[in-house]
């Protein structure tokens, strides 16, 4: 008995033992599976501590009364979520990666384009610092941004729920050491239904990307090329209406405009430069995909934006009033039924619709008023997937 009563009286505690236990594991793991390698050593000889006093630089703690403002203050180590005219950390240690200190200090001291020029006129830093600065520029060239470490927090919660529901369902069948039976219920009841619902928001993100804003390797605005300088999308787009994908331009389509604009008013020259050099070199942009449908789905812009004669803002969002593109909708097939059910298609003098006689004399006859994208069979499960 003695036992049996020891076990109960342990059983209870249980879930306390196992939550500390698990914090702590998780807390002290995680730094050393993440942290970066150490001991490396660049090209020029420098070692890690110098690489190490070089990022402090960058980052604004030495020197200690500096009046300049911080390097990362303007060029920054992590994607931001708004646009940041100036170039990144990353952007300036490639294209600076091959210059001599000397040629460095003077590209920081006099940079080109008056947008970099008004932002560098206060800054003053020593030609040994400015090298510590260049030493960390070109560990961070060679090497690469640190990844980002991954959240584990819904996990953990899962986790301890499953912990907790597991000692509310054994507590009512074995040990029935709570007197109140509605209490260990209601705690299976709450864990198992935050789990299920965990479970489903994780299932519905599978193959969706709502919201998804990546960096691109060119800082390019909408909103400056569409809104402000009256660019139509047509013109760097002109496949959306007779193609099944809407085509991203060409860099020589670029350079129709920069080989003329050569700064911009915002970004200065650093970003239209990327441009002009890989029109020189003869290579793409390698622009970051943003809206991509699973690969069993079946889409046509021209069938959306040729035929259906769809403003691109139906799908895509007003791209004219962004800076970083991101994806409006979560592109669902829910999503899809819904706008082909609500949405009148352009009917009435719209040769490709000629052949729906049947809808034609029903608008005559004053029996419809429109047509949906659903009657004419948009919803038919082969139109997407065949």
């Amino acid at each position: 008995m003695s036992t049996i009563y020891y076990l109960k009286k342990s059983w209870v505690k249980l879930p306390f033992k196992i939550f500390i236990f698990s914090f702590l594991i998780s807390f002290l793991v995680s730094p050393f599976a993440y942290s970066e390698t150490g001991g490396s050593v660049i090209d020029g000889g420098f070692s890690d501590d110098e690489v190490k006093r070089g990022k402090r630089f960058f980052m604004g703690l030495l020197p200690f009364e500096r009046e300049h403002e911080s390097c990362v203050s303007c060029h920054y180590l992590t994607t931001p979520d708004t646009m940041n005219w100036n170039p990144s950390a990353m952007d300036i240690a490639l294209k600076y990666a091959q210059l001599d200190s000397a040629a460095f200090r003077n590209s920081v001291m006099a940079p080109t384009g008056a947008v970099m020029s008004a932002s560098h006129q206060n800054f003053d830093i020593g030609d040994e610092d400015l090298q510590m600065v260049k030493v960390y520029l070109d560990h961070l060239a060679v090497n690469g941004p640190a990844p980002e470490k991954p959240s584990i927090n819904r996990l953990i919660i899962f986790l301890l729920l499953g912990i907790v529901l597991t000692w509310a369902l054994l507590d009512l069948i074995i040990f029935k050491k709570v007197k109140l039976k509605f209490i260990p219920i209601l705690i299976f009841i709450g864990a198992f239904g935050y789990q299920l619902v965990m479970i489903y928001e994780e299932t519905v993100k599978l193959g969706r990307s709502q919201d998804y804003q990546p960096d691109q390797p060119i800082k390019f605005s909408h909103q400056v090329h569409v809104t402000e300088n009256q660019i139509d999308c047509m013109y760097c787009h002109h496949t959306a209406t007779e193609s099944k994908t809407a085509n991203i331009p060409s860099t020589n389509l670029c350079m129709n405009c920069h080989i003329v604009v050569r700064e911009g008013s915002r970004s200065g020259r650093f970003e239209i430069d990327k441009l002009v050099q890989a029109h020189e070199e003869e290579r793409s942009i390698e622009w970051v995909r943003i809206h991509q449908l699973p690969d069993h789905v079946f889409f046509s812009h021209a069938q959306h934006v040729g035929a259906g004669k769809l403003d691109c803002a139906q799908c895509h969002g007003e791209v004219e009033q962004m800076h970083i593109v991101r994806q409006e909708a979560d592109l669902s097939m829910g999503w899809c039924l819904d706008c082909h059910r609500e949405t009148n298609v352009d009917f009435l003098g719209n040769d490709y619709y000629k052949t729906y006689e049947k809808f034609h004399k029903e608008i005559k006859a004053g029996i419809r008023d429109s047509v949906t994208a659903a009657d004419i069979g948009a919803n038919d499960c082969a139109k997407c997937h065949y």
